[in-house]
Order: structure tokens, then C-alpha cells, then sequence
């Protein structure tokens, strides 16, 4: 796994959980620190043993551009968490993200024509743009603080073929209503002016990419009215699965990965 900061990363637990459950006893998975200067000269300097790589913030539009060859969806999304070296050495690009999301959305109950609101406009959001258009959302509306940040968003939202408005984050409140799903992708803190001011509903799902601190601010107001949670400790896991099994070719053994996941989440968490 590549990106920077790296150490906090849950994925090496993930990933080796499934290769010991899969019987791949040749089979590791590390985190390296890269940036983003660092990440042609790392990746060209890799030898043939090294099947794919896990990408993280700040790399996914680098790792992008790299491949030799991309996913539809990662080349509409315009970034990467994943490669995959080929046969003749160059690397395949694409991104788990949007799979791991629909997938974790679909879990909790979200169906097609949902009306979308994202909070923040980096590049989880543009993976939520892809979410919702493989959900077939009858629309997304995102709130973000620089409307220049949700103008760079329309390309994107075009080529996914979403109908896709922008709104100041500062008016949240207002245009979260009738809202079907929240999805927050801001970093810590950021959204927590906003918890209890948001129009909850029982029947909202809300979708924070947080998963350290748990639960935030607005899980813990979404959870107190009753809507779906959903946090981004589920969204590693699914876009881990993915990733595993491009990797590999090996189908995940997901319970493994799954109680790996928790039991090293549980042992690492605050006490109470």
C-alpha cells in the first residue's frame, strides 16, 4: 500500500487476514510511504514479484496516470486506488472505491432513484458521484466550501451521467431535506458543525468516510434519529475485497478479512 501518512492504515490487516485465509501462505502486503513526487520512480523501480498495489491520498490521480491501461470507471472518476501489473509488465488502474461504496449502499438498504446529497468535493466524493450513478440516483446535490472544487466535479458528473448541483456547505441544513442518502466525505471534524442541524429522517442513510474517530459527531445524530449508518470502516473493508481478488484471482474469504477488521479495530479502540 502506497500514500502518505500510511501508518494508521488498517489494510495490511485486511489483506494478509485474506491471503493466510486463502491458503496464499507466499502472499504479504505492506505499507510503504510515498508521495507523490516519489510514486514513478517507486512503482518503475518494482520487480515482477509485486502483483498489485493499493493507492491512497495523495496518489490516486498519479497512479491514474501511470497505467498503461484503466477501468471505464477510473478513467470517469479521473483517479486510482488500485493497480494491477499485467502480463507484459505495464499496470492496469482502477478504482475499488466505487464498487466497495455501491456495495456497502446496497447493504443498507439503498435502492434506485435516490436523491444524493455529498458533503465535501475531493476525490471520495468523485467516487461517490460514481456510486451513485451505478444506483441509478434520480439526483446529487454537493455542498462543498469552494464552489471552484464543485465546478471541477462537473466533467466528472457528465461523464458518469449524473445529474449533479452544487451548494455552499453552509447550507446544508436546507438542502438536505428529502435527502435519501448523506454521504460525508470531509475530513475529521468538518462535518460535525452540521449534526444536529441536518433534517434527519428514519429513513435517511447516512454514509460517513470516517472510521477513526468512531462514531462522529454526525453518525452519532444520524444513529439518534433512527437512520442506517454506514462508516468507512465498511467502505475498507468492500474496497478491499476488490482489490484482493484482482491481486490474486482468488475469491476473498470476506468473514476472514471481515474479523480480522474487527478485532484489531476493537483492540486499538479508546476505552470508553
Amino acid at each position: 500500500m502506497l500514500g502518505k501518512p500510511i501508518g494508521h492504515s488498517l489494510s495490511p490487516v485486511i489483506h494478509n487476514a485474506g491471503y493466510q485465509a486463502a491458503g496464499l501462505t507466499g502472499w504479504s502486503y505492506t505499507a510503504i510511504e510515498c508521495a507523490e513526487a516519489q510514486l514513478p520512480d517507486l512503482v518503475a523501480g518494482l520487480g515482477p514479484e509485486w502483483a498489485g498495489l493499493s493507492v491512497t491520498m495523495p496518489l490516486k490521480e498519479a497512479a491514474l496516470a501511470l497505467a498503461g491501461r484503466a477501468s471505464p470507471v477510473a478513467t470517469a472518476v479521473g483517479a486510482a486506488n488500485t493497480l494491477v501489473r499485467l502480463a507484459d509488465g505495464t499496470w492496469f488502474a482502477d478504482n475499488t472505491d466505487v464498487a466497495g461504496m455501491v456495495a456497502v449502499l446496497r447493504d443498507a438498504g439503498v435502492g434506485t432513484g435516490a436523491r444524493f446529497i455529498v458533503l465535501g468535493a475531493g476525490g471520495t466524493a468523485r467516487a461517490a458521484l460514481a456510486a451513485a450513478a451505478a444506483l441509478a440516483a434520480a439526483s446529487v446535490t454537493v455542498a462543498a466550501r469552494r464552489p471552484a472544487a464543485v465546478d471541477e466535479l462537473v466533467p466528472v458528473a457528465d461523464a458518469l451521467g449524473v445529474s449533479m448541483t452544487g451548494t455552499a456547505l453552509s447550507a446544508i441544513p436546507t438542502a438536505a431535506a428529502g435527502t435519501d442518502v448523506l454521504v460525508s466525505t470531509l475530513p475529521e471534524g468538518a462535518a460535525d458543525p452540521y449534526a444536529d442541524q441536518l433534517p434527519w429522517t428514519s429513513g435517511t442513510v447516512c454514509f460517513d468516510a470516517i472510521y477513526d474517530p468512531w462514531p462522529t459527531p454526525l453518525a452519532s445524530a444520524a444513529a439518534a434519529a433512527g437512520c442506517r449508518v454506514v462508516s468507512g470502516l465498511d467502505l475498507l473493508l468492500a474496497q478491499a475485497v476488490g482489490q484482493f481478488e484482482q491481486f490474486t484471482g482468488v475469491a476473498a474469504p470476506v468473514p476472514a478479512m471481515r474479523a480480522a477488521l474487527s478485532t484489531r479495530r476493537a483492540a486499538t479502540a479508546p476505552p470508553r
